[in-house]
């Protein structure tokens, strides 16, 4: 398994609890359209994501991930830039 596919797999465990309506994840799943979530639930996700994968992910940042691929991307590219 790739960093990648690793990475994918942990967000994925991540966004388990959050994911009330079951939705099958893939790259592509948006948050906002897809599991329907509203700020308070992007804030408390994005905390977790920052204490599991230990980086900060700005609110610029977060304004421009939109799916769970690009959320993998951004994890992956703060943790190689330690």
């Amino acid at each position: 398994m790739t960093d990648r596919e690793e990475t994918f797999a942990k967000v994925s465990e991540l966004i388990a609890p959050f994911n009330k309506k079951g939705v099958k994840l893939a790259e592509t799943t948006t948050f906002a359209g897809d599991l329907e979530w509203d700020s308070l639930t992007v804030m408390d996700f994005v905390a977790a994501i920052e204490d599991e994968f230990d980086i900060l992910i700005t609110m610029n940042m977060q304004a421009e991930i939109e799916t769970v691929g690009q959320l993998v991307d951004a994890v992956e590219e703060l943790r190689n830039e330690e």
